[in-house]
């Protein structure tokens, strides 16, 4: 196996790469085109600094998705980035240190096998969770909606263990679906809408479906696919004030029924027990910060201080533990876990263990910290082109800019976590983003679309439009929406029409006021939504 240890040559490297990285972000004050090349110099309007001055890379290239904020070059965490950056790129293993831990289950072999390009993963038309790219996990729920106990989305196993279930018996298929219009606007230009149908026969599972302890039919299980979100510019959307946020709540609770899990009668009705915070990441809302994330552990069962049990449900703990061909070699694997003579007490000790060794250290996970709360956002692009200015026109226009909020101030950046690495607020470790006005394009609020095969429990965020006009660029597509549903900026905008799929989308009436524009007017908007 081969050994990723850090060599002097490659930390000098780092600082070379580190210096070209800043040479690319000082373009700050040229205009930039689509390629990425500078014209005159000028200043420029607010509005280009999607990141604001501290958060925004002015590379519009393959390599957009990855350069570091200028307050990493301010806060002198360029090395810190770098080794970071190792940490999501790398493949992680069974020993080899500093890359070490994966398994006994995990869902891919590295965070980049799944955010390729660092942005979000491409429409799948086959489970297999070994392609690059798959950023795809399963959603497998009841009719409440509640995620079934029994599953995790891990889909690979260390020898001697087994995942949850066979990928390759995965059934996905994409089908057609016309909408009210008949997918096709007033002037005659015709649309196309697909959407995904996931069945997973009986025999894929190898830990057998029920939850909490109630055995469930597999005709009364739901399946939906959900897309990885991409990493560029969370630490700045984690840098907006908590108050900021339920002002926002607030005001659109005047005039909309919003999601009672998260805000009711003007307060929020859950928040992160541990940070204390609202919740503004994540497709559904259930992430409060990244600065502060599991994944390793969830992911790659990589422990860590204050995570060193295996991360997988009690279901399957009791099926491995029983089953034959994993108490034939588990002494094999493990000989240190011999400790009653007994194989199905000895692997349930082993996977109900709260004491495993630590494999990923602090200061490696903390610069992992660095680099995700420290990648920059690309900035806006042909914000001069008279197209793009009347696409963004007509975007306030009709509503879009309702939920898709362009611009947010950010707070003074106090983050502050008192477990682990116990950071501070201004802590020097980390990158800080106060008061910037930045333009994610998103009002970090819950909507409704009601689409066919909808998510899990209908509520999902406004995503963030900032840089998704570079994805195909930096990733090779341009899917959009959580599962990868629209193919192209038109079916994603289309797809917010629904009202015949048990409610009417609360995007509904901006989806008419789009549909009712002129072709130019209609290109002129994805133009737009496409430069910023």
């Amino acid at each position: 196996m081969k050994h990723h240890t850090i060599t002097t040559k490659q930390v000098l490297s780092v600082a070379a790469m580190a210096f070209v990285c800043v040479s690319v972000i000082s373009c700050k004050d040229k205009d930039i085109n689509d390629n990425g090349s500078g014209t005159e110099s000028k200043e420029l309007a607010d509005e280009w600094y999607a990141g604001g001055k501290l958060g925004t890379t002015f590379n519009a290239t393959a390599s957009a998705y990855e350069d570091p904020t200028p307050a990493i070059e301010e806060a002198g965490l360029e090395y810190q980035f770098k080794m970071g950056e190792y940490f999501f790129e790398r493949p992680y293993n069974s020993s080899t240190r500093p890359f070490n831990g994966r398994g006994p289950l995990y869902s891919r072999p590295s965070c980049e096998s799944c955010h390729c390009g660092y942005g979000h993963g491409w429409r799948i038309t086959k489970f297999d969770p070994k392609q690059w790219g798959n950023a795809t996990e399963l959603e497998i729920f009841g009719d409440d909606g509640e995620l079934l106990s029994f599953f995790s989305p891990k889909f690979q196993g260390m020898p001697p263990f087994k995942s949850y279930l066979d990928p390759a018996k995965v059934q996905i298929t994409w089908k057609e679906y016309t909408d009210d219009w008949g997918n096709v606007f007033p002037d005659g230009e015709r649309y196309s809408l697909i959407y995904p149908d996931v069945k997973i026969p009986e025999d894929a599972y190898y830990v057998k479906p029920s939850h909490n302890g109630k055995p469930v039919s597999v005709s009364d299980i739901h399946i939906r696919l959900k897309n990885a979100i991409p990493f560029f510019g969370n630490g700045l959307i984690g840098a907006i004030d908590a108050d900021s946020l339920l002002k926002q709540w607030q005001r659109e609770e005047a005039h909309a029924k919003l999601d009672p899990s998260r805000f009711k009668n003007g307060q929020w009705t859950a928040i992160d027990s541990i940070t204390m915070e609202p919740f503004r990441f994540g497709h559904f809302l259930d992430l409060s910060t990244f600065t502060w994330d599991v994944q390793h552990w969830a992911n790659f069962n990589v422990t860590r201080r204050g995570h060193t049990t295996i991360n997988v449900t009690k279901e399957y703990v009791l099926t491995a533990s029983k089953d034959p061909d994993i108490q034939k070699v588990f002494y094999q694997y493990f000989p240190e876990w011999k400790k009653t003579g007994n194989p199905e007490k000895d692997i349930y000790n082993y996977f109900t263990s709260d004491k495993h060794p630590i494999e990923m250290e602090d200061n490696d996970y903390l610069n992992y910290m660095v680099w995700l709360r420290g990648l920059a956002v690309p900035a806006a692009r042909n914000m001069d082109s008279p197209i793009v200015q009347r696409g963004k026109k007509l975007f306030n226009e009709i509503g879009c800019a309702t939920c898709h909020r362009p611009m947010w101030i950010t707070g003074n950046d106090q983050f502050s976590y008192p477990g682990d690495l116990n950071i501070k607020p201004n802590d020097p470790r980390l990158p800080h983003y106060p008061k910037q006005k930045i333009w994610p394009y998103t009002d970090l609020v819950s909507h409704r679309l009601y689409m066919k095969n909808d998510v899990r429990k209908g509520w999902i965020r406004t995503p963030p439009l900032w840089g998704k006009g570079l994805m195909k660029v930096c990733t090779g597509h341009d899917d959009r929406l959580y599962d990868a549903r629209a193919r192209n900026v038109i079916e994603a905008i289309m797809w917010h029409g629904c009202s015949k799929e048990g409610g009417v989308s609360h995007a509904r009436w901006t989806t008419e006021k789009f549909r009712k524009l002129n072709k130019d007017d209609r290109h002129a908007i994805v133009k737009f939504i496409e430069s910023i």
